[in-house]
C-alpha cells in the first residue's frame, strides 16, 4: 500500500508595509501605464496610417511621372538609381505572381484603404511578392501593369526598438516615483515605530519632528505629548510608592521591636512577626513591580557567568531556609538584556518556586534551574517538586496581583512575582510560560532571544 505524503506548507511571504504599498502603487501605475499605451497606439492608429499611406502614394506618384516622361534610353539608369539610392525597385507585374495580402490587422487596413483612396480602387497592395518580402505597390503605364517595391524598414515610423525604449523608460520612472512616494509617506510610519519600541522598552524615547504634512504633524505632537506624559506618571509612580515604601516600613520596624520588647509568648510573637514578614514581602514586590526595566545593553552579556553568579546567591539562600537548589548552565551564551533584569526576573521564579512549590511529603522546596540553548533562542527552566496548578489557572496567575490556592501555596502574596517576570521579558522580546505538570510540580520557563559571541566581548555581571 503506497504511503501518502503530506503536502508541505509553503513559507508565508511576509511584507513589511514599505514593501506590500510599494507593490500595491507598482501595480497601479503598471496598469495605468499599459491602459495609457493602448490608448495612444489606438489614438496614434489613424494618423499614422494616413502618413504611410500619403508617402506611398507620392512616392508612387513620383515614380510613375518619371518613368512616363523620361526617355526610353535613360530609363534603366533611372530605375538604378531608384534601386541603389532610395531603395525602391520596379518589376513587372506578371499574372503568374504568388501574392501574400497584407496582414489582416486595423492598422495595415487603414492604410491599404487610404493608397487605394489616393491611387484609385485598381491599386494593389501585398506584403510580398513571389516569397519576396516588402510592401508591393501596383501601378501601370498605359498598358503595362508594374510593381513598386518599398523596403518594410523604410516605411516603419516608429520601430518596435524605439517603443521599446521609450517604454522601459517610462517603466523605470514610474517605478522610481512609486519607491519615493511610497518613502514619502512610509518614513514618518517608521520613526513612529521606532520610537514606539523605544517606549515600550522603558527607554526615553526620540522627540518626533513636529512638521511636514498636517496629519504626520498632529500625529507627532499627540505621540510626543503622549510619551511625555508618560515619563512624568512614570516618575510620579516611582515618588508616590517610594513614600508609601517608606511610610508603610517606619511603622513596621516600630512594630517589630515593640513585639521584641512586649511580654507576649514566643508562638504569639512567632506569628506576629511572620505576618509583619509577610506585609514587608508584599511591599517589596509592589516596589518591585514599579520599578522600570534596565537598559538594553548593545552588546548583549554572558547570560551564563550572570547565572552561575545569581545561583551561588540563591542555592546558599534556599538552604538557609532548609531547601535545596540545583543548576545546570551551558557556558558561552549571550543575550541583549540588562543583567540586573535577569537577575530579576530569575530571582521571582525561585522565589515563587520556594514559597509555593514545596513538595508535599516533607514541606521542602527542591528547585531546580537548567538554562540551555534551544534554536535561536536561550532558554532558561526553573523546576520545583510541589502539587502544581490546574490549566485553567495559568493565564489568571500572569495577571498582577492574582495568587495560586491555598492548596498549593499555603501562604499569601502580593502575586506580582510572575507579573514582574513577563513584564521585563516584554522589553527583549522574550517569551514566559508555565507548564504544570502534576504531581511532579510547575515548570517555569523563559526564553530570551540570543545573541551570537564574538571574539573580545565580555560579559557583564
Amino acid at each position: 500500500m503506497p504511503f501518502k505524503t503530506k503536502p508541505s506548507k509553503l513559507p508565508r511571504l511576509r511584507l513589511g508595509l514599505f514593501s506590500r504599498s510599494f507593490l500595491l502603487l507598482a501595480t497601479l501605475m503598471l496598469v495605468s501605464l499599459g491602459a495609457w499605451l493602448q490608448v495612444v497606439f489606438n489614438l496614434e492608429e489613424g494618423p499614422r496610417a494616413a502618413q504611410m499611406a500619403q508617402r506611398v502614394a507620392t512616392t508612387v506618384s513620383i515614380t510613375r511621372s518619371a518613368l512616363i516622361y523620361a526617355p526610353p534610353q535613360v530609363r534603366p539608369a533611372l530605375l538604378l538609381d531608384l534601386a541603389t539610392k532610395e531603395s525602391l525597385r520596379v518589376q513587372p507585374r506578371e499574372h503568374t505572381d504568388v501574392l501574400e495580402p497584407l496582414p489582416h490587422t486595423g492598422y495595415w487596413e487603414h492604410v491599404g484603404k487610404e493608397i487605394r483612396n489616393r491611387l484609385g480602387s485598381q491599386t494593389a497592395m501585398m506584403w510580398s511578392v513571389n516569397n519576396v518580402p516588402g510592401i508591393w505597390v501596383s501601378f501601370h503605364i498605359d498598358e503595362d501593369q508594374y510593381w513598386l517595391v518599398f523596403d518594410r524598414e523604410q516605411l516603419r515610423l516608429t520601430t518596435g526598438r524605439e517603443w521599446l525604449g521609450w517604454v522601459a523608460a517610462t517603466l523605470l520612472l514610474a517605478l522610481v516615483g512609486a519607491a519615493i512616494s511610497v518613502r514619502f509617506v512610509n518614513q514618518p510610519l517608521a520613526q513612529l515605530a521606532k520610537v514606539a519600541r523605544q517606549l515600550a522598552r522603558g527607554e526615553t524615547p526620540s522627540t518626533l519632528p513636529e512638521k511636514g504634512p498636517i496629519e504626520i504633524r498632529d500625529m507627532n505632537i499627540a505621540f510626543n505629548r503622549m510619551a511625555r506624559d508618560l515619563r512624568q506618571n512614570e516618575a510620579d509612580r516611582e515618588i508616590m510608592l517610594a513614600g508609601i515604601s517608606h511610610d508603610l516600613r517606619t511603622p513596621l520596624a516600630r512594630m517589630r521591636l515593640e513585639i521584641e520588647l512586649s511580654e507576649v509568648s514566643d508562638e504569639t510573637r512567632q506569628a506576629i512577626d511572620e505576618d509583619l514578614a509577610q506585609i514587608n514581602h508584599s511591599i517589596g514586590q509592589l516596589m518591585e513591580y514599579a520599578r522600570p526595566a534596565g537598559a538594553v545593553p548593545e552588546a548583549g552579556i554572558d547570560v551564563s557567568r550572570v547565572l552561575r553568579d545569581l545561583f551561588e546567591r540563591e542555592r546558599s539562600h534556599t538552604e538557609s531556609l532548609g531547601g535545596e537548589l540545583s543548576a545546570r548552565i551551558e557556558p558561552n551564551m549571550q543575550a541583549r538584556i540588562s543583567a540586573n533584569d535577569l537577575k530579576r526576573i530569575v530571582s521571582n521564579l525561585i522565589e515563587n518556586a520556594r514559597r509555593y512549590g514545596r513538595s508535599p511529603s516533607d514541606d521542602r522546596a527542591r528547585i531546580s534551574l537548567h538554562a540551555y540553548q534551544s534554536g535561536n533562542m536561550l532558554r532558561i527552566d526553573v523546576q520545583d517538586q510541589g502539587t502544581g496548578i490546574p490549566q485553567l489557572e495559568i493565564q489568571r496567575l500572569l495577571r498582577p496581583f492574582a495568587r495560586g490556592e491555598s492548596a498549593r501555596t499555603g501562604v499569601s502574596g502580593a502575586g506580582l512575582g510572575l507579573a514582574i517576570v513577563e513584564r521585563l521579558l516584554g522589553q527583549v522580546d522574550g517569551k514566559f510560560e508555565l507548564i504544570s505538570r502534576p504531581p511532579g510540580g510547575l515548570l517555569a520557563r523563559i526564553e530570551i532571544p540570543k545573541m551570537r559571541a564574538r571574539p573580545g566581548d565580555k560579559g557583564l555581571a
